[in-house]
């Protein structure tokens, strides 16, 4: 089995590149933010291999980070989740907030995600919680108080999360703009908001 692959770049595609090893083009599978993240065609890229084999076909799938490739191998555990949904969950959103929100039960969350439902969100958190813990090590700390909000049912902050998110805005950023809004309000104020009032007020500041 191919584990990883150091090489050049050779031809990229919105789904998948070509490494040339040694001379030889491996096609790889990677998720939309994967190939983003790929150096220009002629560049040298270290990946991280799954070799995923088939009767008819044998499949490479590439992640830039280890962690990336942990958490795809445990998101096709999940019933109804195969390997081109798992990419595209993993082009969602960072790994670490994927994770964060699993710990958290954060159904509406992960419900943003691309081919995610309320009921493989559930299934999502149910079956994974203890399996990717310890993936959220080293992710972006929230501001205080707002894994909480985030994670509770109907919560404003997660309405106005996601309706930045589907306005192109990564998850990163969304994050950081919610937190100078409350940092620039005070808990209090903050926290008596309305959604469409939350929303401008952190499009201002990525403005």
């Amino acid at each position: 089995m191919i584990a990883t692959l150091t090489g050049r770049i050779l031809l990229k595609y919105f789904d998948r590149a070509v490494v040339d090893v040694g001379g030889v083009g491996y096609e790889v599978i990677l998720s939309t933010d994967g190939v983003a993240r790929l150096p220009e065609k002629g560049g040298e890229v270290f990946l991280h291999i799954h070799t995923n084999v088939r009767e008819d076909a044998i499949t490479l799938f590439g992640f830039l980070d280890e962690r990336e490739k942990e958490l795809f191998l445990v998101l096709r555990t999940v019933s109804g989740i195969g390997p081109k949904l798992a990419l595209s969950i993993l082009s969602g959103m960072p790994v670490e907030t994927i994770c964060q929100a699993i710990v958290a039960g954060d159904i509406k969350r992960l419900s943003t995600l691309p081919g995610i439902g309320k009921r493989t969100a559930e299934r999502l958190c149910v079956e994974l919680k203890e399996k990717v813990a310890h993936l959220t090590h080293g992710a972006i700390p929230l501001p205080h108080g707002e894994r909480e909000i985030i994670a509770a049912a109907g919560s404003v902050v997660a309405d106005a999360l996601s309706a930045l998110t589907n306005l192109g805005y990564p998850d990163a950023v969304a994050r950081g703009a919610i937190g100078t809004v409350k940092k620039q309000l005070g808990d209090e104020a903050f926290s008596g908001l309305r959604i469409e009032i939350l929303i401008r007020e952190a499009l201002k500041t990525l403005a």
